[in-house]
């Protein structure tokens, strides 16, 4: 039988500190099942909390949970267990979570590269209905999934800085109903990424965004990002003598390794070729990362339909490119161009009034399609399929 547990009843309090609130709640996801949380209110958290495979958590309309830096400040508030040790965690339920940033934004990673506010990775079977979050900050993103399948996110609104909701590698998502107010990304589909912004690297595919909106800025930030960026990448394998730089990624004995070094534009010269089985090492003053045991060369995103979306932001509504500057070049010169193709644009409803592309491409493509489309004053590249 489930276990059906009332963390209210089990002295989970809007009166308690976050150390308190963070270790109980632990207590209680580690028995698994449906954990519930009556009672509205603002419950402190001060620390990441974990959840395992076939656990549920609801939460009434109303309830929040506030980081607080009472130890030291801290990244993920709810992250999944096996993402500590690369094994799947299936079938977790997340309703109505609201997370209050309250300025404990940083990149005290978990999992290096994993910056979701909630963050899944390596994560089969996830729901996550209700998500709010108002107060992004301009280091972490709200929600980030990566190296999943079969994800659902609905009626979510997330406001702030950084991006909205930032997926790496995986296959079949939905997000649906939700709303969006970032200076950032509203939503990222990076198969590449910079190595602090997603612990693994690979393709995206088989997804629909529907019903969703892209707010002006109620702040008049400047935008910084898009609707939806798309990031595509290559590398080759290690040889000696090459250069790299800052998330340049290499193979080398049937794995990928990535260089972690400051956005300062130095170009290393790599003679040691890397071979470590896990974590970090130093290897002509280059710090190199396992990021996982896979040959692949490249990745890109395929079969995405985007339908029913709005947008009132002016700002580029997709970008389709590279990576190319001093946090990341995400086309290694002589690696293997990988195609982002599938792409269905369908009823994408320009609102604002700005002379800008409504598709950027810079990466290779093909078969991108535009149906029922209003485009305002954007322009549309030749290239694009229109029907």
């Amino acid at each position: 039988m489930e276990n059906y547990l009332n963390a209210n009843a089990l002295g989970f309090s809007t009166e308690k500190n976050g150390v308190e609130n963070a270790e109980l709640l632990q207590k209680i996801f580690d028995k698994g099942g449906t954990v519930v949380i009556s009672e509205p209110g603002i419950y402190k958290i001060a620390k990441t909390v974990y959840i395992g495979s076939r656990t549920t958590l609801k939460c009434a309309n109303g309830v929040f949970l506030c980081k607080t830096a009472e130890i030291a400040p801290f990244c993920n508030v709810i992250l999944n267990k096996g993402a500590l040790c690369k094994t799947y965690d299936s079938h977790i339920v997340i309703e109505n979570l609201g997370i209050m940033v309250n300025g404990v934004d940083c990149c005290n990673f978990n999992v290096f590269g994993l910056r979701g506010q909630l963050a899944f990775h390596y994560a089969d079977d996830i729901k996550i209905t209700g998500f709010r979050c108002y107060d992004l900050g301009k280091a972490q993103f709200a929600v980030h999934i990566c190296t999943f399948y079969d994800v659902i996110i609905e009626d979510a609104i997330i406001k702030g800085d950084k991006d909205g909701i930032h997926f790496g590698r995986g296959s079949r998502f939905t997000v649906r109903n939700c709303i969006f107010e970032t200076e950032d990304d509203a939503i990222a589909l990076n198969a590449h990424d910079y190595d602090t912004s997603n612990p693994e690297l690979g393709w995206i595919e088989n997804g629909i965004v529907e019903n969703c909106f892209d707010l002006a800025d109620s702040k008049n930030r400047p935008a910084i990002g898009y609707f939806c960026r798309i990031l595509s990448g290559t590398w080759v394998e290690w040889y000696e003598g090459m250069q790299v730089q800052k998330s340049d990624t290499v193979i080398s004995g049937g794995r990928l390794y990535r260089v972690s070094a400051d956005p300062d534009g130095k170009i290393y010269i790599s003679k040691t070729r890397p071979n470590h089985e896990k974590g970090k090492q130093v290897l002509d003053g280059i710090t190199w990362v396992m990021v996982q045991n896979e040959p692949i060369n490249n990745c890109a995103v395929r079969n995405v339909v985007f339908r029913n979306i709005f947008l009132e932001k002016p700002r580029i509504p997709f970008s389709l490119h590279y990576d190319s500057g001093r946090y990341s070049r995400s086309y290694y010169p002589g690696g293997i161009e990988p195609v982002t193709s599938n792409i269905m644009l369908d009823c994408v409803n320009v609102e604002f009034d700005c002379k800008i592309p409504f598709i950027n491409t810079v990466s290779a493509f093909e078969n991108i399609v535009m149906r029922d489309c209003i485009t305002g004053s954007c322009t549309v590249s030749d290239k694009i399929k229109v029907k």
